[in-house]
Order: structure tokens, then C-alpha cells, then sequence
């Protein structure tokens, strides 16, 4: 018989707690996990005020949609992450987040990335140990596609290269963190990343 792990025993607590709609299961939710789905919001919205509002926003979908988290399907966290993304996306797209925001997406990694080191919870998924394995070419690409949910069409005319010249450089981005990849925490980003394929 397998020996269940922390982690495995925690999950199961969490998951009971807010199936019995329990609140001692949110705070449980926000205690382990808000720190790690905040790694996946911040550098999507690069704002750490409007990042926490999605953040509290995920947390409440969790505990809405609880009764839909099917383990057989996906891990938990893995859900988890795909809501906090789909939220943060629907915030950038959102009208009164794009009329109050026009700076350089490209500025903002260079400037956030300094900032988002500091934070504990960022390294527990990874996202600033994986986008330092890339010059600043192929970081650019995965940002655009992958976090700021940009055609790749749309990120060639944001960078001013080629459509051809994204698509490769997107591949080699790709390969380049497949090679730097260790630790569950890191596989389960890129699998947030590549949820969202690419698309022209």
C-alpha cells in the first residue's frame, strides 16, 4: 500500500473541507496554495494590487466550483492553476484594465523580474527560474504567447519581426525550458504555459 504524502494528505483535507463547504477549507486553500497561484497571476497582470484581486477572485471560483474538479482528469493544483490563468487573462482583456494600462509589454518583464525574485511564493512555481533560462528574445516570445495570451500574429507586430521569426523562436523557447525543467512545481508551469497553444 502507498504511503501518501504531505502534500497528498493536505490535498485531500483541502478538497473535503470545501466539497462539505466548509470554511476552515478556504482558509486551508488560501494558507497552501494562494502563494503559488499568485505566481501565476503576477506576470500576467505585472500590477501586484490588481494580482491580488484576481488572486481573491480565483480562490472564490475554487470554492464555486468545487463540485466540477474531477481527479480523474487532473491533478488538483493543475486545475487550480488553469483557473487562476483564465482569470488573470480575462482581467487583461478586460476594457478597464486595457484603457489604464499602455506601457511596453517587454519593459514590464525587465522591470517586474527583480520584484517577483523577492517574493517566496514565486519561486515555489518557478516562473522567475525558468523565464532566466532565456535571453531576452525568447523570453519575450513566452510572455506574449503564453502569459499575455497574444496570437502569434498579434506578438509579431508587438515585437516588429516576422510571423516566421515568432514561430521558431517560440519552438526554441519551448526546448530551452523543457531542458531546464526540475522539480513537480516547474512541470506543472509549463503545463500551465502549454494549455494555451499558440495560435496564428
Amino acid at each position: 500500500m502507498a504511503i501518501k504524502s504531505k502534500s497528498d494528505e493536505r490535498q485531500e483535507i483541502v478538497l473535503r473541507l470545501l466539497r462539505q463547504r466548509d470554511e476552515e477549507g478556504m482558509r486551508l486553500l488560501f494558507h497552501h496554495y494562494s502563494g503559488a497561484l499568485l505566481s501565476i497571476i503576477q506576470p500576467i497582470i505585472n500590477q501586484q494590487e490588481t494580482s491580488e484581486e484576481v488572486l481573491h477572485d480565483t480562490l472564490l471560483k475554487i470554492w464555486t466550483n468545487i463540485d466540477s474538479y474531477d481527479a480523474g482528469k487532473s491533478r488538483f493544483f493543475t486545475w487550480m492553476a488553469r483557473i487562476a490563468r483564465n482569470a488573470a487573462i480575462d482581467k487583461i482583456r478586460s476594457k478597464s484594465f486595457r484603457k489604464n494600462r499602455k506601457t511596453d509589454v517587454i519593459d514590464d518583464v525587465v522591470s517586474k523580474r527583480e520584484e517577483l525574485s523577492q517574493t517566496p511564493s514565486t519561486d515555489h512555481i518557478g516562473v522567475v527560474k525558468l523565464l532566466d533560462q532565456l535571453d531576452e528574445q525568447h523570453r519575450a516570445i513566452i510572455l506574449l504567447l503564453y502569459l499575455k495570451d497574444y496570437t502569434q500574429s498579434e506578438a509579431a507586430k508587438e515585437l516588429g519581426i516576422p510571423l516566421g521569426t515568432v514561430k521558431t523562436r517560440a519552438r526554441r523557447a519551448i526546448q530551452q525550458l523543457r531542458q531546464h525543467l526540475g522539480g513537480e512545481a516547474t512541470w506543472l508551469l509549463l503545463i500551465t504555459l502549454l494549455s494555451n497553444h499558440p495560435h496564428t
